[in-house]
Order: C-alpha cells, then structure tokens, then sequence
C-alpha cells in the first residue's frame, strides 16, 4: 500500500448531532448575485441531498445588490424569499442565521461588522479587506459579538489539497523545504475590456496579489506555516482602461507580482500570480519539496495529486505518482461517486459551506481546516507586506497584532 494511502481516512459527514435528528434551517442572507453569488448558491442547494446527512438545510431569505433590476433577477433564478437594494435591510431580517458576504472588497467591512453586531454568523469573501488593518476591524467585531466567522478561502476544500494536508499533518513528508505556488491567468491582458472595480485600488485594495495571490498565500499558511518575512515585486502594465461611456479611467492596482517567503519552520517559499499569463486560464499550482518526498498539485486538475516517496525502488519508479483522489477514503469523497467519477471546482464551495454549517450548528471550530477572520487578516498583513517590499525594495517583517 502506497504511503499517501496510509494516510488517507474518510472524512464523514460531520453533521454529529444533527445527524441523528431532523437537520435545523440556517437562514442565509446573501450580499451579492454575480460571481460568487452563483457559486455559493449552487453549493446551498446541493448541500442538503449530496451532504447527507446535512448539519443544517440553508434557507435562501434574502439577496441584496445595488441594481434593484439585477437583485430581482438573482432572487427570481436562485430562488431567495426577499431582494433588497440596501444591504442594511438584509440585515435586520430577523430570518437571516448566515450573513454571506460575496460584494466586491470595499463593500466587505462595514457589512460584515454589522451583521455579527446583529447576531449574525459571517462568511466573507476573499480578501478579507482592502487593507490588513481594514480586515483587523473586521476580526476585532466578529470576536465580541461571539459569532462564527469564515473567510472564503475555498481551495482548502479540494479533496486533493485536503489529502496533502492530511500527508504533512502524518509527519510522513518529513521537514519542509521548499513551497513554490503560482496562480496564473490571461484576462487582464486586453486592453480593450472595459475596466471594473477590480482594477480601482480604493475598491479592490490590491490586484492579482488580493485577486489570486492570497489564495496561495492562504495555502502556504495552511500547508507550511506561518512566514516571518517577506520580499516582493509588484507591476502595472496597462495603466488606464475604458470606462464604458468612451473616456479612459486609471488602473492603479497591481496586474501581476512576485513574492519570497521566509517561513518560520525554515522553509523557503515563493508565490507569483498575474492576470497577464498568455495561454493560462486558471492555473493555480504549487509544489512541497520535503525531507522524505514532494507534493505537486494543479487546480486545473484538481481531482489529481503528485505525490513522490525517497527512497522507492527505482526499479518501480523513477518519478511521482499521480493518485488520482476519488477514493472512498478520500477526504469528502463518502458523498459523491464511485471512484474516478470526477467532480469539479465547484464542489470545493460545497464542502466549504457544509464544514460552516456544521460549526456553528454543532458549536465546533471553524479552524483549523476552515480559514476563520484571523487567517483573512493575517492574509492581508502578508499581502500589505509584500506590496510594501516592493514600493520600498527592502524585506519586510511579519507582525500580527
């Protein structure tokens, strides 16, 4: 039996007490219709029949957005109860359990701390905030109010990626070395294309690095360790784009950048994202080199993990593994389909939300598989370093308050 084997055991449904009786209903107040308004709601409805037994059946109360023309549209297909042009409105519905926050990044804060004073559990989109200290005011509500926060972080719930966590948590790999991790894609580059918030740094804070680069910060914290240090490199390349009316506007955020990491551990890492990668769709991929073997995984892949073992008979090979991760003893592969029935990118927001539900239905920790407002702020310390290394050439220092 191979090592990544010995390793692997079913994660199950954690729905404990709820299992053994009718699963309670979480109201679900959603701020946002676009995007991450459809993959969440996706991950909502599946969860009661694929999660099964459910820790608790989401109930779409409300949707709020600023065009009333749209927010009615979202309600009408996703199937929500009630539409709302101001966010405030979804908030004071006394339905809403779940505060689910999938607005562009200026709209993150405010929301976000007067749903937990309401009472309610949050779950926010990634990046936390525009800055780490924005993103500090969010951690410092949700801890007084005592409510249960998460932070959209959703490549920790791949199967794959939750099976090499598995593997590094065995101790199996030994000491790590290296973590190299790259997110590349392509759409940035048109010049053409009419600008959005992404590209407004007082709307979105940062570019690829808030965009793309925290996922795979998130995933060095949470496969390696923390960083003590960081060295980083940022650029603009196209600096004003269309703003839909003939004029131009400026694109004051970053559209690709460049980071080294000096872990705690004594790892060394680098992580790289862009939006002007020619050819690259969503090509999320890192590598663990380690003491007693390496971990390779591709999001584009996501149902695959490389796996290679020092020390095997180079007469039975001389390379990785590809172990395809579709086992029944696979993490969350007990509520899908037989072995090689792949699943896709959209399931990693089902188990997502499936591990929410159940830690606040069940008053269980959301960490440390899921990334709580803690990870989000201290994603943003990491991120506000690596732009401040390259504004100022010099390496920065990790400090979390």
């Amino acid at each position: 039996m191979s090592e990544e084997k010995q390793v692997s055991s079913s994660f199950t449904s954690m729905a404990g007490s709820a299992a053994e009786t009718e699963a309670p209903e979480l109201g679900i107040g959603m701020l946002g219709y676009a995007f991450m308004g459809k993959a969440h709601t996706n991950a909502f409805k599946k969860i009661p029949y694929m999660m099964y037994p459910p820790a608790a059946i989401p109930r779409l109360v409300g949707i709020a957005g600023r065009n009333q023309d749209a927010v009615n549209a979202a309600a009408q297909r996703y199937g929500y109860e009630h539409a709302y042009t101001d966010w405030r409105d979804l908030v004071a519905n006394d339905d809403v359990d779940v505060f689910d926050n999938g607005g562009p990044n200026d709209a993150h804060a405010e929301p976000c701390i007067a749903a937990a004073e309401a009472g309610k559990h949050v779950f926010c989109e990634k990046p936390l905030a525009r800055t780490a200290a924005e993103s500090k005011s969010m951690l410092d509500a949700v801890e007084a109010a005592g409510v249960k926060h998460m932070v959209a972080f959703n490549y920790r719930f791949v199967p794959a990626v939750q099976q090499a966590k598995k593997i590094i948590d065995s101790g199996k790999l030994g000491k790590i070395y290296h973590w190299r991790a790259v997110y590349l894609q392509e759409w940035g580059m048109d010049r053409e294309m009419e600008t959005s918030w992404r590209y407004q740094k007082h709307i979105a804070g940062s570019g690829a690095l808030g965009d793309l680069g925290a996922h795979i910060i998130d995933l060095a914290r949470f496969l390696v360790g923390e960083p003590r240090s960081v060295s980083g490199l940022a650029n603009t390349w196209i600096t004003e784009r269309p703003d839909g009316s003939g004029g131009m506007v400026k694109s004051d955020v970053d559209d690709g950048f460049v980071g080294l990491l000096d872990f705690e551990n004594g790892a060394l890492g680098t992580v790289e994202a862009t939006r002007f990668a020619q050819g690259r769709k969503n090509f999320n991929n890192f590598e663990i080199n380690a003491e007693n073997g390496s971990i390779q995984f591709n999001l584009e892949r996501l149902n695959e993990l490389n796996v290679f073992w020092k020390g095997e008979s180079p007469d039975t090979t001389q390379g990785f593994h590809n172990v395809l991760v579709t086992e029944a003893h696979h993490p969350y592969w007990e509520n899908w389909w037989p072995q090689g029935h792949i699943i896709g990118w959209e399931h990693s927001f089902v188990h997502e939300f499936h591990h929410f539900f159940n830690a606040i239905v069940n008053d269980e920790s959301v960490a440390p598989y899921g990334a709580t407002f803690v990870d989000g702020y201290r994603n943003a310390v990491i991120c506000d370093a690596i732009l401040e290394s390259a504004e100022s050439g010099r390496r920065v220092d990790i400090s979390y308050a």
